[in-house]
């Protein structure tokens, strides 16, 4: 495994509006407007960041009907989230460097 494939993994997620996207699938798949409803983005913003995340296989893509569903890939990117959130609600309560 290069170096690069490493910061292009942090990249991806490094990204404010990215990193919303995840954390709304992350709740439940959902479709582009029910996202930029729920992360507050317009729609050509979100629209933009799926499409990187899809490339890079962090969500998958499932047509239903005339939406397009989007969801976490469930074998790595799905883990990785739950281990996020155990560290953040027993590691980040307060005390850590926070983004004013």
């Amino acid at each position: 495994m290069k170096c690069h494939s490493y910061d292009q993994f942090f990249e991806v997620i490094a990204n404010r509006t990215r990193l919303k996207i995840i954390q709304s699938l992350y709740k439940s798949p959902k479709c582009v407007k029910d996202i930029c409803e729920d992360i507050k983005e317009e729609q050509s913003n979100v629209s933009h960041s799926l499409r990187l995340l899809a490339k890079c296989h962090f969500v998958k893509v499932k047509q239903e009907g005339k939406c397009r569903v989007y969801s976490l890939q469930e074998k790595t990117i799905m883990p990785i989230m739950r281990m996020v959130d155990q560290h953040v609600k027993s590691h980040c309560t307060g005390h850590c460097w926070r983004r004013q």
